[in-house]
């Protein structure tokens, strides 16, 4: 198997376990128990920086669209994957200010989470599109 649908085949399941978890992380906010709060989030960001790591490769095996993407522009280019690309970016940056932040419900958090959803749906129709070309890597 190429090392590029490695990477890709590793990045479903984490995105699964860090959108997962960002759920369990907000609904477990609404409730009166910081202790299970608190231990959503440290599963939350276990698996968000081992999803950031995993993109990272995914991202530097795909450099070239990007590259294509800032010195032709859009054209042609998914434009799920472009807002994908942006809204990721925005969920990660989020994310980062929120390491500093120890309580439920903060407004960044509620930030994050909403532009969590987008990342979720528009992560949905990037993975759909190319699914069939994952199922081929595989035989």
């Amino acid at each position: 198997m190429k090392r590029v649908f490695l990477i890709d085949w590793v990045l479903i399941p984490l995105f699964i376990l860090t959108a997962y978890t960002g759920l369990k992380l907000h609904i477990a906010g609404h409730g009166s128990n910081h202790n299970i709060w608190s231990d959503w989030a440290v599963f939350h960001i276990i698996v968000s920086v081992l999803f950031i790591i995993v993109s990272i490769f995914h991202i530097t095996t795909h450099w070239s669209w990007f590259k294509g993407l800032f010195s032709k522009g859009i054209g042609k280019k998914s434009k799920i994957t472009v807002m994908l690309s942006v809204v990721f970016l925005l969920v990660l940056i989020t994310g980062v200010v929120l390491l500093g932040v120890n309580k439920a419900n903060s407004e960044i958090g509620l930030w994050h989470y909403k532009i969590g959803i987008a990342t979720i749906i528009l992560s949905f129709g990037h993975i759909l599109k190319r699914i069939h070309i994952l199922h081929k890597s595989l035989k």
